[in-house]
């Protein structure tokens, strides 16, 4: 589901006008964002935890000509899954 779809389907389920769930749907994310840049961690009931990971500098390797590459060390995001939501989709 791309952000248009949900949007589409927040409109829907709460009957408010598309520009009203955009602004929501935009809202939380931006929130998320927020968030994991200020405490590295979003907890959302029901659904996950979001967490920022710091990643270690590397040796890669670059896919069109096969050398070694030196990747700095960097930060990623990661998401694990609550019970419910394992639960949803298990179904």
């Amino acid at each position: 589901m791309d952000q248009l779809k949900l949007v589409e389907a927040v409109s829907s389920n709460i009957k408010v006008n598309k520009s009203m769930a955009k602004r929501a749907v935009k809202s939380v994310i931006r929130n998320i964002v927020k968030h994991l840049k200020e405490d590295g961690k979003v907890s959302v009931s029901g659904l996950g935890v979001f967490r920022v990971k710091d990643t270690r500098p590397r040796m890669g390797r670059n896919p069109k000509t096969g050398e070694s590459v030196q990747v700095p060390a960097g930060k990623r995001v990661g998401f694990r899954a609550g019970r419910k939501l394992k639960n949803y989709i298990k179904d």
